[in-house]
């Protein structure tokens, strides 16, 4: 078999990105792997840098589990699941289950690895910014969803999503669910789950694209229910349960009913669901019934303080 690392070009190309990796202080350096790795020699070719490899079949996720700990750093291992999809795509992945797997922080920088002009071998390596790279991300691919929704839009209620994953509120961890566009078709598969909070108001007060607004919708998230959005940024309702059904749906395991009711809503209608999740904050977009996209939080959330326990010292009579 013909490893990914034993060839003299891939010695060459790791030892550049190491000398790179030390100039501009890398966290780590990832190399996504275009073919199996000789994990016992990948451990003496690496020195003073943390290294994460991306890899892309089950067998070579768990032949990686049972190399051994001798190197003098750490070699984290991710599992991928876009073969067949150009690199910056894969890299894009693999940045981001980085992120979802704790194994970088957000705001990391990274020397990476990877088959820029020769398949299945590693030629090229760059330096990424995962919080510039990440946050460039989302508009971009939101100019991909085939949709009539406006992209300002769009892009306004998946950043107010975002905001909401990556902050909480008051220190806690909140869920909800944006489903913008085709809202009265919407309304039809939905019914209401609670006292509606923006009944009652004008166009000029449920306008999403004014931080007046979405202030305090990042308060009302924290109750049951979805948004209702317009195409326009508007928002028809909230608190709104999703009735609409599951049938010939498909998610990964672990996804709970809020992802599934974002699923089904657009599957049903034309719209797009934003989804966040409690447990991890993270972001996910919802069209035609797939999920299309997941963006992770930027930011830790906030911290939060304890009361400060003093116990003044007796005085003395």
């Amino acid at each position: 078999m013909k490893y990914q690392n034993t060839t003299d070009k891939f010695q060459t190309i790791l030892q550049s990105a190491e000398r790179l990796a030390t100039s501009v202080s890398a966290d780590a350096m990832i190399v996504l792997a275009e073919r199996p790795i000789n994990w016992e020699r990948l451990e003496t070719q690496v020195s003073e840098h943390r290294l994460i490899v991306g890899v892309e079949s089950k067998e070579e996720f768990a032949n990686a589990s049972a190399m051994t700990n001798s190197a003098p750093v750490k070699i984290d291992v991710v599992l991928l699941s876009l073969p067949n999809k150009p690199v910056f795509e894969r890299l894009t992945q693999f940045l981001l289950e980085c992120v979802a797997e704790e194994i970088l922080p957000p705001g990391s920088r990274v020397i990476a690895l990877y088959s820029g002009f020769e398949a299945d071998t590693i030629d090229s390596f760059s330096i990424i910014n995962l919080g510039e790279h990440l946050e460039r991300l989302t508009a971009r691919d939101l100019k991909n969803l085939e949709t009539k929704v406006p992209l300002e839009s769009l892009k306004v209620v998946v950043d107010l999503a975002t905001e909401i994953g990556s902050e909480g509120r008051e220190g806690k961890p909140v869920g909800t669910l944006f489903v913008i566009g085709d809202h009265r078709k919407v309304l039809q598969h939905s019914r209401p789950a609670g006292f509606d909070c923006v009944k009652g108001y004008n166009r000029k007060e449920r306008n999403l694209f004014d931080r007046r607004v979405r202030e305090p919708v990042k308060e009302i998230a924290q109750l049951d229910g979805a948004f209702v959005v317009s195409a326009a940024g508007i928002v028809e309702s909230c608190c709104r349960y999703i009735d609409a059904p599951t049938t010939g749906i498909s998610l990964a395991k672990g996804l709970g009913s809020r992802h599934w009711a974002a699923a089904a809503i657009s599957k049903v209608t034309k719209a797009i669901s934003v989804s966040v999740s409690e447990s991890s904050g993270s972001v996910r977009i919802f069209q035609n019934g797939e999920m299309v996209l997941r963006i992770e939080p930027f930011r830790r959330r906030p911290m939060k303080w304890k009361e400060f326990e003093y116990e003044p010292p007796a005085t003395s009579e």
